[in-house]
């Protein structure tokens, strides 16, 4: 369990600086899941009940209608992929998530995680601090979709997200960029 704990660990000692004595206990709490491709994590109209680390592997977000799947985002490194918002608010979610490739991943039971933020303060911070991040993250997104072109939301992936492009069927960045995968493709020969 030790191997598998050590993308959290490194993840919390850079972007959470939290309560070693509260972090280890949080460790502990972690079960690791291995989950096959195609296989969903979150289902729409949904709650989500566990706080859900991607150890590894592929993971696509989206929303669904009877017509049409529309990404909005994909989590290729490790990091919480939890809809938080459900998570903390016991709300329903209006997100699917689909393992794009093998997932491994570590699941903390939500009512384990909530006896552990009454035990330690350190906690309220990784919420409050993960809340902001969404909320910088979800207006960003907003913002680059509305103002910018499927050229230049492009051309930022190309920057900021290569292993997307990588990793990812070209389908499924045409849905996020909202085209199609033609018009992707012509962008594609466009920028190279």
């Amino acid at each position: 369990m030790q191997s598998e704990l050590s993308q959290i660990q490194a993840f919390f000692n850079t972007e959470y600086p939290l309560n070693q004595n509260g972090l280890n206990e949080l460790f502990g709490l972690f079960k690791v899941e291995k989950v096959a491709k195609g296989e969903t994590l979150l289902v729409a109209n949904t709650t989500e009940n566990y706080l859900r680390f991607l150890n590894s592997g592929v993971v696509r977000e989206y929303y669904a209608t009877p017509d049409k799947e529309t990404n909005i985002n994909f989590y290729a490194e490790p990091q919480f992929i939890t809809d938080l918002s459900s998570f903390i608010n016991n709300t329903s979610t209006n997100k699917n998530q689909e393992c794009i490739t093998e997932v491994e991943l570590l699941a903390v039971e939500k009512n384990a995680f909530r006896d552990l933020l009454d035990k330690y303060e350190c906690g309220k911070s990784f919420i409050e601090i993960s809340f902001q991040r969404l909320l910088k993250q979800k207006e960003l997104f907003e913002y680059n979709r509305i103002t910018k072109t499927p050229d230049e939301l492009y051309k930022e992936l190309i920057i900021y997200r290569p292993n997307w492009l990588d990793n990812i069927p070209q389908y499924h960045i045409a849905s996020y960029l909202n085209v199609t995968p033609e018009t992707l493709s012509r962008i594609r020969k466009r920028i190279s």
